[in-house]
């Protein structure tokens, strides 16, 4: 979205209070969300307009006076692109772009934050999902302003380019080749991500034969989710103090107190009004937080809306169909809330345990591993084993895999009393000691 890179795009933003509504956040707050966003696309936000309605303009989304409005402000402040705080249905996206020329762009949220996610997909799998996501947001959207995608992208088929664009049959027009080649990208987008879940779910069938416990960093967009995973496992991950500063999940192993291995993988950021279509598209990459046996839920304690962040985690987790996971909340951030408690928990809220840490500081990060520990310890089966000198190999895996309690050496082979997963169970059951 920048035009080059010393001049950044000039952005204008529009937000809307819909009379009667009850959104998660205030406008204020919200226009100040996305302006963080349009700051992280590469943009310098110079100015803002707000419209209260009793109900949205089925024309032009906010009134013609508005957009009149609008277009003095736009003009005065040499803004390039306008960005609606919400998104617009492929109707108001027209009438927009009819009424504010060829001058300006008109984006809303939703194509604001695809953009970005597309700057940021560092892997095959990321810019696989990020396409598609703006190829089903396009479609219904398609209009003389999208059309040529191909020579945009320089005819490849990469990101936001539709590849292979055919000949024109009869009658047919540029609209009409862009749609049925978009739908054809689409269809191509989407089996080779199912490639990627059938990949994922091998993968996970042979972690799963390991034994070896999975926990999901899950958060909103900020929260100090990457931090945490780089102060926890010494990877070397990218950090950033910006908006969806990392997209693509990356897994790591980490040694709890007892000496027994987990892995913790990280999950992109979620964020109010997050796109359904990307959502759909990063479902496979999502799946990871359903398998997972433990979710650290990471918020920023200094933030002031952080409750309304808390919620939108759990409508996005319900969204996906989350199965009830146990839960540890981590509040992260405490070096800078200057001793500030952290705020009271919605009724009804279930966590297995709180925890506040400093991901940037490690203050309360051996709290934190200890808590997993316990959480984790709820899970396991406790069993007693009898294992033969000769197979050592697995008292060793024990020690890797499982909670070792006690071990004794006996006449008859190495006795042990053991937690285990009960992915496990069948792996040892033989060696159970009855009785």
């Amino acid at each position: 979205m920048q035009q080059n890179q010393l001049e950044p795009e000039r952005a204008f933003l529009v937000g809307i209070a819909i009379k009667g509504s009850r959104p998660l956040l205030s406008l204020e707050d919200s226009l100040d969300e996305l302006a963080l966003l349009a700051d992280t696309a590469g943009m310098q936000v110079v100015g803002t307009a707000t419209q209260n309605v009793a109900q949205i303009d089925p024309a032009t989304f906010i009134g013609s006076g508005k957009v009149e409005e609008i277009k003095l402000s736009v003009e005065a402040m040499g803004a390039h692109t306008i960005i609606f705080d919400d998104e617009l249905s492929p109707r108001h996206q027209r009438g927009l772009e009819k009424e504010f020329g060829d001058t300006v762009k008109v984006l809303d949220r939703s194509a604001l934050i695809l953009d970005i996610f597309a700057q940021h997909a560092r892997t095959h799998e990321g810019a696989l999902q990020v396409e598609l996501a703006q190829y089903e947001y396009r479609l219904p959207r398609l209009t003389r302003q999208w059309t040529h995608l191909a020579r945009q992208a320089g005819g490849g088929g990469g990101r936001g380019g539709v590849a292979g664009v055919g000949l024109r049959g009869p009658g047919e027009t540029q609209l009409e080749v862009d749609r049925r080649d978009i739908r054809r990208r689409i269809s191509k987008l989407k089996g080779d991500l199912q490639q990627v879940r059938m990949h994922r779910s091998r993968h996970r069938a042979q972690r799963d034969r390991a034994g070896i416990p999975l926990i999901a960093l899950v958060g909103y967009t900020n929260a100090g989710k990457s931090t945490l995973l780089r102060a926890l496992t010494g990877a070397d991950v990218y950090v950033a103090n910006q908006l969806f500063a990392t997209l693509d999940p990356t897994t790591r192993r980490v040694t709890l107190p007892s000496g027994r291995h987990t892995l913790l993988t990280d999950t992109v950021g979620f964020i109010q009004k997050l796109p359904t279509t990307l959502i759909a598209a990063f479902r496979a990459t999502l799946e990871e937080i359903n398998e997972a046996d433990l979710l650290l839920e990471v918020v920023d304690i200094t933030h002031p809306n952080v409750l309304e962040h808390i919620e939108t985690v759990e409508d996005t987790l319900a969204e996906i169909e989350v199965p009830p996971i146990p839960r540890i909340l981590v509040w992260n951030k405490i070096d800078l809330a200057a001793d500030q408690p952290p705020p009271a928990l919605p009724r009804g809220s279930q966590y297995a345990a709180t925890v506040t840490v400093s991901a940037s500081t490690g203050a309360g990060l051996d709290t934190l591993l200890e808590t997993i520990e316990k959480a984790l310890a709820k899970t396991l089966v406790k069993i007693r084993l009898r294992v033969p000198y000769l197979r050592g190999d697995l008292v060793s895996q024990l020690h890797e895999l499982a909670m070792v309690e006690d071990q004794q050496h006996t006449e008859d082979g190495i006795e042990l009393t053991v937690q285990l997963p009960a992915a496990l169970y069948e792996r040892f059951k033989e060696y159970r000691i009855r009785g």
